[in-house]
């Protein structure tokens, strides 16, 4: 087994495992690539059960871990994922919704364990990067929104 160096870990409260086959099924490069169980009983769990689950999410190394109700996810951490046209932005953004989870502003969304998502087509990104009036009209354009609206944003940076 091969350790990266930096790995994301998330706290779940039981459902790591879930949670992780749900991404490897939703998002490009990704995968589950190992399932820990509890070698003995401890304290809230037995023998057997999942500890800990490795997988990556778009290329990234995160680790899942089963650690109870303490710590809920928050809007402090996010992934942010690049979408290259509406298609990609609905297709993500309906599977996360559509899957117990919930819509919120602008690009954002939470699954149903209460990770939070920034879906966002490249677009918005390069608007946002180019400056000036073009970045302004697209930041106002997606501030109007949930889901992000390519063709809204394409216009707004055209003026």
């Amino acid at each position: 087994m091969s350790i990266p160096k930096n790995t994301i870990c998330l706290w779940f409260d039981k459902d790591a495992e879930e949670a992780a086959n749900f991404y490897a099924d939703t998002f490009p490069d990704s995968s589950v690539t190992g399932v820990d169980r509890a070698p003995s009983d401890f304290p809230g769990g037995k023998q057997g059960d999942v500890l800990v689950v490795r997988f990556t999410v778009c290329g990234i190394p995160c680790m899942g871990l089963n650690a109870g109700p303490n710590f809920p996810q928050s809007e402090a951490f996010s992934f942010q994922i690049a979408t290259d046209d509406q298609a990609e932005t609905d297709r993500l953004w309906d599977a996360i919704v559509g899957n117990g989870g919930r819509e919120s502003e602008c690009g954002w969304c939470k699954d149903k364990w209460g990770l939070n998502w920034q879906i966002t087509p490249r677009t918005l990104t390069e608007a946002l990067a180019a400056g000036g009036d073009e970045a302004r009209r697209a930041f106002e354009a997606m501030m109007t929104m949930g889901k992000i609206d390519v063709a809204t944003i394409d216009a707004a940076r055209r003026g």
